[in-house]
């Protein structure tokens, strides 16, 4: 491993340790002063320490949340975390939520901070296994409700609940057109699932080819998709290794209209 994606990747597990502690401080110190916070993705968002400490307060602080990682892939200033959160609601309601989480870094007063965190789950998976637990699931249920309201009021509970919004089934069906078409090496048909004008990169700003991505991809598998917010995210396994692509849709877009690779080039 290169030693700035080492140094990268120290600076982001400081959030899974802060939160292991229950470290209110130290888990809204690792953020820049005007960072943001989006999660989920698609969702209104917490900016800077105030509101970061806010949600904090309402969705850390009262439960038990444990991060199970599967792989982390750098790219730039930029940590993709692959894994499923473990979130215990009660004694007898834990939730297990598969997600990517992006994190976008930079220097702060000569130490890395994360200036941006974007976490793609799907809201209705946290919700619908929790009705499955029947009345056990209520008390919890009712707690949450509690400290959306006195933490974030009624503008910031409505924002919250916006992260129901997702991408369609049509939607997901044009993503797995392209990842299919890319991991059997068929740039045509990778190109019929993408919009006129479409930008493919490599991370943020590396702008790249769409022969280049499906050059990257080819040979691989992709599973794992999460939609959430204008964007499908999902898990690559590739010849060079593992990434994450993620998909955005405009909304009067016939296809995929961006494309973010982030994995082996």
């Amino acid at each position: 491993m290169a030693a700035l994606d080492a140094e990268l990747i120290a600076a982001v597990e400081r959030s899974p340790t802060a939160t292991a502690a229950h470290d209110r401080s130290a888990w809204v110190e690792i953020f820049t002063i005007d960072a943001r916070v989006e999660d989920p993705y698609g969702s209104q968002p917490h900016v800077g320490h105030e509101e970061i400490g806010r949600f904090y307060d309402t969705f850390i602080a009262p439960r038990q949340i444990i991060f199970h990682r599967d792989v982390d892939v750098t790219v730039g200033a930029a940590v993709v975390r692959d894994l499923t959160l473990e979130i215990v609601m009660a004694p007898e309601v834990a939730l297990d939520v598969a997600m990517h989480l992006r994190y976008d870094l930079r220097r702060s007063n000569g130490d890395w901070a994360i200036e941006r965190l974007r976490a793609y789950w799907e809201l209705p998976t946290m919700v619908f296994p929790m009705l499955r637990h029947g009345v056990k699931s209520l008390p919890p249920s009712l707690r949450l409700l509690r400290e959306l309201l006195r933490n974030q009021g009624l503008g910031g509970s409505a924002g919250y609940l916006a992260g129901f919004r997702r991408p369609g089934r049509r939607v997901r069906r044009c993503v797995a057109m392209l990842l299919d078409a890319a991991a059997a090496g068929d740039e045509l048909a990778a190109r019929r699932a993408l919009c006129d004008g479409a930008v493919v990169s490599l991370g943020e700003d590396t702008s790249i080819a769409v022969g280049q991505f499906v050059d990257s991809v080819r040979g691989g598998r992709w599973f794992k998709m999460i939609a959430t917010g204008d964007t499908v995210s999902v898990s690559v396994e590739t010849p060079a290794g593992r990434g994450v692509v993620f998909c955005e849709i405009r909304s009067a877009a016939v296809g995929v209209s961006r494309v973010r690779y982030f994995g082996a080039g």
